[in-house]
């Protein structure tokens, strides 16, 4: 396939204003690779760190975008056929290589999954990354099973409340925050157990409904709150670290004795 396509192209960090659209020219697939035309591509945060000059392994110009979905345009080495509907995220896109702001984008046959659905391509944009991360949280990450209580810090993010409705599929009692009164409705409707009002403090508030602490606690705040988090998880239980909405991951001079409460289990 020739001809050129509209990218947002990011010759370096900066502001919003940087991200700029150009024409560039449609890639084309090697064996192992595949040609995807983008139908929709979800926002994520992950942008907004590559963006600020925050993600590490970016290198520039790039074209941002961690996932997209859409159609098989060309997969030289047969793993899927032209006009098949498929997904693609991660693996370095928008990072090591261009990603998914773009009219097609190109990359490893591996990192592509087909799929059907009769839903609209701007409803499926904003799923694939939004699952992968829930689900992955409350499977590698948490391990969970039914009967087990689970907090999730950050509650009204994407991430939190897909994590929240998957979580009570799987049989657990959840608590979720939210630092916003007026959005308690919006965790309460999704059938969330305990909405609790983030000032900063929720161990206190947590352990009020579990005296010995949460089971899992998914923290999606980031390193500001993770110590809290830490103590409103019993001992034996497991928090994992898998969002940062404060954008601060680092634990400035980490001693983990003193860190981490005893025999509670940190992951990401």
């Amino acid at each position: 396939m020739s001809g050129t396509m509209r990218a947002v192209v990011l010759d370096g960090p900066g502001p919003a204003e940087a991200l700029d659209i150009r024409e560039r020219p449609i890639p084309v697939p090697m064996p192992g690779q595949v040609l995807i035309r983008v139908r929709a591509f979800g926002l994520n945060r992950s942008e907004l760190h590559t963006r600020l000059g925050l993600a590490e392994g970016v290198t520039f110009p790039r074209v941002p975008g961690i996932e997209a979905v859409g159609e098989v345009a060309d997969a030289p080495g047969g793993e899927f056929r032209t006009g098949q509907k498929v997904v693609t995220l991660m693996g370095g896109m928008g990072r090591v290589f261009d990603g998914g702001y773009a009219g097609y984008t190109c990359v490893p046959a591996g990192q592509v999954i087909a799929f059907e659905s009769g839903l609209p391509w701007s409803t499926i944009g904003a799923i694939p990354e939004m699952l992968q991360t829930a689900h992955g949280s409350l499977t590698v990450g948490l391990d969970t099973k039914p009967g087990q209580s689970l907090l999730i810090r950050g509650g009204t993010s994407s991430v939190g409340m897909a994590a929240a409705i998957l979580a009570k599929r799987r049989g657990l009692t959840v608590l979720a925050s939210t630092r916003d009164e007026s959005k308690r409705q919006a965790l309460a409707a999704i059938g969330v157990d305990h909405v609790l009002i983030d000032d900063g403090g929720l161990a206190a508030a947590v352990r009020r409904f579990f005296p010995d602490g949460v089971d899992a606690a998914l923290e999606l705040v980031g390193t500001p709150t993770l110590p809290d988090t830490l103590q409103a998880t019993r001992m034996h239980g497991v928090v994992c670290f898998t969002g940062m909405l404060s954008n601060q991951w680092i634990v400035p001079d980490f001693y983990p004795i003193d860190y981490i409460p005893r025999g509670v289990r940190l992951t990401a």
